[in-house]
Parts: structure tokens; sequence; C-alpha cells
């Protein structure tokens, strides 16, 4: 049984994509390994199952790996169908998968990136938060909220790092960081 083979993850505490990563397999209530990897000196494990990127996260599942964050949360998701992160409605689905790829790709050209985040999250401010929403997917986290949940600590850095402000209270009253 695929589900029940080892589980292991290669990560660094500074890469937010790989909070995304834990927080999906802690939802999950999947047991797994923890390999903190030093960026300055890839590790052996590192060089194995990820010889062509060389980057992180990584989850090996059963000796087997799949790098990208988005891409191992899919994975996460049909191998462990408990506790789905996604929505059951096929229509609900498809839109989260969209949200989530929409704001993965946001990051290339500052300018474009910034004018691109801001109709995302606009979009996301009316719809998939509107109400008395107290997560995307309504009551419950799911995979648009594990996709996002890094912004809480590293979108004030980000921000000031590159000279802009994406949120502010007053534009987008319901995200909160």
């Amino acid at each position: 049984m695929k589900g029940l083979e080892e589980v292991k993850l290669i990560g660094t505490w500074l890469c937010p994509f790989g909070y995304r990563v834990i927080w999906a397999l802690k939802l999950k209530g999947v047991e797994y390994g923890y390999v903190e990897e030093d960026l300055s000196n890839n590790s052996e494990m590192l060089l194995k199952y990820n010889p062509v990127h060389k980057e992180i996260p990584v989850l090996v599942h059963g000796g087997r790996a799949i790098a990208e964050s988005t891409v191992i949360l899919e994975y996460i998701e049909e191998t462990w169908p408990n506790n789905p992160l996604l929505p059951i409605n096929p229509f609900d689905k498809a839109q989260a998968r969209a949200f989530v790829n929409v704001f993965h790709t946001v990051g290339e050209e500052q300018v474009k990136a910034t004018k691109k985040a801001k109709e995302v999250l606009r979009v996301i401010e009316e719809g998939a938060l509107g109400g008395e929403n107290k997560f995307f997917n309504g009551s419950k986290i799911g995979l648009i909220d594990i996709v996002f949940g890094w912004l809480a600590g590293w979108l004030p850095i980000f921000e000031e790092v590159n000279g802009l402000k994406l949120l502010d209270h007053n534009s987008f009253p319901n995200i909160r960081v």
C-alpha cells in the first residue's frame, strides 16, 4: 500500500514552500521524517532525489521523489484522501486549482507581478473570503489556504525588500497577515 510507505521531506526552515508541504502532511495526519537541507552544501540525499534542479522542497515517499511544492500538494491529496484539501465539487475544485496556479506564477517581473498579485488578491477578497468565510473553502482549511499560508510570515519582508505594498487593510479588509 503506497500510503503506508516511509515519507521524508527534504527542506529548510527558510523556505516558505516547504511549509506548504509540512502543513498538508500535518492536516492529513501523515507521519513523516524531516531532513533539514544546507543549501550552501547540497547533501547527497538532495542530489539523489532532485539531481537536475537541486531545489527544495522534495517529498520522498517509498524511495520515490516528488519535487515542486504545488505538485507535492497534489500528490499528497491523491495519496492520502482523508481530510481533503480540495473541495469535492468538480467546479469548486477547478476554481481552487486556478487560484493556486495564478498565484504560483506571479513572480516574474516586479511591475507585472505586483499588478497581477493585486488583481488576484482582489478576486480572493471579493470571492473566496467574502462574507463569514474563515478559509477559502468556507469553514474548513484547504489547498488554497496552504498555498497562501506563507503570506503571513513572508509578505511584510517581501514588501520591504522590494519596496512595494501589496496588502493594506483598506483595500483588502478580509485578508489578514
